[in-house]
């Protein structure tokens, strides 16, 4: 494995002032570019970075080009094609890539360097080693996708297909930025799912980019990520719904203006079970029809207390079985709480909130003495944010602008 840097010599120069030159740097010494890792170097691991150096000139300009040969019977996915950066340091002597390279790929770093008024051209071409099979880290899954329009309290939601060890390197390499620039961090549930949500809910109407830069992250001991991906979506109208549970009574605010009231009946808690969970929920899943019943927490068919609905306009906020829906077998709806744990609606008033939610809207229940755990459903604004920030592998907020978050991972060694 060759991973030093070699002093280059220049291959193509042309004329002309940089807007980046001084005038110190023709009177600086001969020139001298050095890039690692160097010309001609194989099985390089993918984790380590870039560097291009240079004495008596200055660094104007980096390309970083990558190319992965197909296997044979086909090209494979390679992931999403996010452009590779860098950092330039204060004296434009010295510049370090910001993200990780993909295993198996051909290199080509191509340096531009001002000397005096004139530009000259260094390249290095090499190699990284592949990833082996079985220690290959994969996008298993995410929320949300590309294209979604969410609410303001969407998380972002990244499940891989094993273990990660090395939790601070691969939350560095996960880039958020969004237009309108907020505080926010990643938090770890299990070594195989990371979510990152803002310390306070999203602004509306504006779009957010999420970039996966996984391709060569090393996550584990010879385990490492092989493609980047970006996804895109839009937050979109701000919708907050407050229910209390004592008033039998839901509350829709838009963008800051009380649009709906309805009537509902939360859960009889004569169990706990049957206790509506208290607390900051998520519109997980919006459905047409959904089945409900109690046979799937072992009540038999045959049993007094057994039930099976089929609930329509439903809206899912937690894992133990919640949903908003419509109940036209229940007589008290806006009298009294007489529900499994769902929120039970008229038929006219659920259709006209499952028409006119987002996954992703906050739905804040009160009233209940059984609180919603952090991990039922998307519980994660449950968690306070100085515990957010504990349970972050960097352990710190981080802005959404244009510089995006956390960072590199090459800032984690």
């Amino acid at each position: 494995m060759c991973t030093a840097a070699v002093v280059l010599a220049a291959t193509a120069c042309s004329g002309g002032t940089s807007e980046l030159a001084s005038e110190d740097a023709a009177d600086s010494g001969p020139l001298k570019v050095s890039i690692a890792p160097e010309d001609g170097a194989t099985e390089v691991r993918p984790d380590l970075p870039v560097t291009v150096t240079a004495s008596g000139g200055e660094i104007t300009d980096v390309k970083v080009e990558e190319s992965t040969p197909a296997p044979e019977g086909g090209a494979e996915d390679s992931g999403d094609d996010i452009p590779a950066t860098g950092t330039l340091n204060d004296d434009k002597t010295e510049w370090v890539s910001d993200w990780t390279l993909a295993p198996g790929s051909d290199v080509t770093v191509t340096a531009i360097v001002d000397k005096g008024g004139e530009s000259s051209e260094f390249t290095s071409e090499f190699s990284t080693q592949e990833a082996v099979p079985g220690k290959r880290l994969e996008l298993k899954q995410n929320q949300p996708n590309s294209g979604d329009t969410v609410g303001v309290g969407m998380p972002v939601m990244i499940d891989f297909d094993m273990p990660v060890d090395d939790k601070a390197r691969v939350e560095a390499a996960m880039e958020v930025t969004s237009e309108k620039p907020v505080k926010g961090a990643w938090n770890w549930f299990g070594d195989k799912q990371a979510v990152f949500r803002p310390e306070e809910y999203w602004e509306p109407n504006q779009k957010v980019t999420v970039d996966l830069h996984l391709a060569g992250v090393q996550a584990a001991p010879g385990v490492y990520g092989v493609k980047d991906h970006r996804i895109e979506f839009e937050v979109g109208r701000e919708q907050i719904t407050d229910i209390d549970e004592d008033a039998h009574s839901m509350t829709v605010e838009r963008d800051g203006e009380k649009i709906k009231d309805f009537p509902v009946s939360l859960g009889m808690a004569t169990t706990r079970k049957y206790t509506t969970t208290a607390g900051n929920h998520l519109v997980m899943s919006r459905e047409e029809n959904v089945p409900l019943t109690n046979g799937t927490l072992g009540v038999a068919k045959d049993a007094p207390n057994y039930y099976y609905e089929v609930a329509d306009y439903a809206m899912r906020i937690s894992w133990s079985g919640e949903y908003l829906h419509s109940a036209p077998w229940n007589p008290r709806v806006g009298e009294a709480n007489t529900s499994h744990g769902c929120i039970n609606m008229t038929v006219a008033d659920s259709k006209w909130y499952y028409d006119n939610s987002l996954v992703g809207d906050p739905v804040v229940i009160t009233g209940t003495d059984r609180e919603l755990e952090v991990d039922n459903g998307w519980g994660y604004w449950q968690r306070p944010w100085d515990e957010w920030l504990d349970n972050s592998a960097l352990g710190e907020a981080d802005d959404t602008g244009e510089e995006g978050t956390p960072g590199s991972p090459h800032h984690q060694e």
